[in-house]
């Protein structure tokens, strides 16, 4: 994997945005110096990203300079890497659209192409900046340890006592090199981060804009809607984590919803049914079989000739569906072929998600401990998952129920941790009159769907929409999705919509 490298960047605006400075009120966004308070924006090369991404190449770009800890201003600064890629409009929207990544721990910069294929930059320019602590940004606080041993888990029983030993090994030794580095670990957090882009619109001197977020993003933004609401015109989200109900238990009923929602979809389809009958009690029974006789195979990844050595047992197969939902054509087959003593579609699958080269050293653990230890696990019971999961599948083994999906032994985790609690106040729910677009998939088994109504309820301008057969960050994979979301944009009260009755079912693969 090509690291280090940095996109060209341009310290003035690139041919199309310099053929409409002559007609634009001021010069482009992001090509001033410009200090206001404690933060000061610097014109400069865009942000460093693992590998060259083509939609940065005419961005303006630069660093923001912001104490790392605002209770102690006068201490350490960082500096965040800004991207602002040009709207395709002759003559722009005044109003840019900021992208808010997912993780937490993602880097904005990094997902450029995602929001340009997304169709943002339309007629608006589009912000990415490096949240605090993620890959672009300085410092980074990132931990290759973390995910090199997140890949080794495929040969280990996921959820076994000497995996958790080794998993908070592992989460310790991250929290030691970062904390030798002199880094304020409380201080990477949502408060901190919605502060960041609220320091960011006044440095780049823009009276109003809007924000979307993605996944995590989104839980940023309903923060961000509530500690700084001056300048919102509108905010879009999707994939949506609400704070005031983010944890274990939570995610247990997000994986039901989407996993049910796969699995009506199949029933639904006269052939699908046909073949793969009563397919959500062969997947609980398989959780529970695998659980108490784990399955060990090897697969062949490609690019490499060395086996891989893979155990499938019950929480492999829980976190694996949570993820497949987004391949969801091929999850009933997959299912079936497992249930025939068949595991290596699954594994091979499994395997190539957790040991892909390309995700070590890229997400910062520093910034997903940050939240989850600091906002999620001082609010919610030791016992939240196994409770989630007791209430959403009783049929499952309690060693399985007692590891929420994707958040395996997370208090062990937070206690390694070891940083102050938020104020509960970060738990409270966003009540707003900001114009927010709620966006859903169906299928998506880690946000789920009820959480566009959940969060609509204090929002009085809140349009919720639920894309069918889409999983988790619906502008990804939805064409409907990103229509919805630029004409939302366009008239943040009345978003069209008219593209979901054309949506039909994914065709389920019946046969290899």
């Amino acid at each position: 994997m090509a690291t280090g490298l940095l996109v060209t960047g341009l310290l003035t605006a690139p041919a199309q945005a310099q053929s409409r400075t002559d007609t634009s009120p001021g010069p482009p966004i992001g090509t001033v110096a410009r200090t206001v308070g404690d933060a000061s924006f610097e014109p400069g090369p865009c942000p460093k990203t693992t590998d060259p991404i083509e939609e940065l190449e005419g961005a303006r770009c630069g660093t923001l300079t912001v104490p790392e800890n605002r209770a102690a201003p006068t201490g350490k600064t960082i500096r965040l890497g800004v991207a602002i890629v040009p709207a395709l409009a002759d003559t722009p929207k005044p109003d840019p659209i900021v992208w808010l990544a997912g993780g937490p721990g993602d880097d904005a910069v990094g997902e450029a192409k995602m929001a340009v294929d997304g169709g943002l930059n339309r007629d608006r320019d589009v912000i990415l900046m490096s949240q605090r602590g993620t890959y672009s940004a300085d410092p980074d606080l990132l931990c290759p340890n973390v995910d090199e041993f997140n890949a080794r888990v495929v040969g280990l029983v996921y959820d076994a006592q000497s995996t958790e030993r080794l998993h908070v090994e592992a989460t310790k030794a991250c929290r030691d090199k970062l904390a030798a580095s002199g880094t304020d670990l409380s201080a990477y957090n949502d408060t901190e981060s919605a502060a960041d882009y609220a320091d960011l619109r006044a440095a780049l001197g823009v009276e109003q804009w809007n924000l979307y977020g993605i996944s995590y993003g989104t839980h940023l933004a309903l923060v961000y809607m509530r500690l700084h609401p001056e300048g919102l015109r509108s905010v879009g989200i999707d994939g949506i984590l609400p704070p005031s109900r983010s944890g274990s238990a939570s995610t247990w009923s997000s994986f039901r919803q989407g996993v049910d929602g796969l699995f009506k979809a199949c029933a639904d389809q006269p052939a699908c049914n046909k073949r793969y009958p009563n397919l959500s009690a062969t997947f609980e029974k398989l959780v529970s079989d695998l659980e108490a006789k784990p399955v060990t195979t090897t697969v062949t990844l490609p690019g490499s000739e060395k086996p891989v050595k893979v155990v499938l047992d019950g929480g492999t197969l829980v976190n694996w569906l949570t993820s497949a939902t987004h391949t969801a054509e091929s999850v009933p087959l997959a299912i079936d072929e497992l249930a025939n003593g068949n595991p290596q579609r699954i594994a091979q699958q499994w395997a190539g998600w957790r040991t892909n080269p390309k995700g070590i050293g890229v997400v910062s653990h520093g910034l997903s401990y940050g939240i989850f230890c600091s906002e999620w696990t001082p609010y919610e019971s030791k016992d939240a998952a196994l409770q989630g999961g007791r209430e959403e599948f009783p049929s499952f083994p309690r060693s399985v129920q007692a590891q929420a999906p994707l958040l395996t032994f997370l208090h062990p985790d937070c206690d390694a941790w070891n940083i102050p609690a938020a104020a509960r106040s970060i738990r409270d729910v966003t009540t707003s009159d900001i114009p927010t677009l709620a966006l859903s998939g169906a299928f998506d088994a880690q946000t789920g769907a009820d959480n566009g109504a959940y969060v609509a309820r204090t929002l009085s301008k809140a349009k919720v929409v639920t894309i069918p057969y889409e999983p988790h960050v619906v502008i990804a994979t939805s064409k409907c999705a990103q229509d919805i979301a630029v004409s939302f944009f366009d008239n943040p009260d009345a978003p069209k919509t008219e593209c979901l009755k054309s949506l039909e079912a994914p065709k389920f693969k019946t046969a290899p």
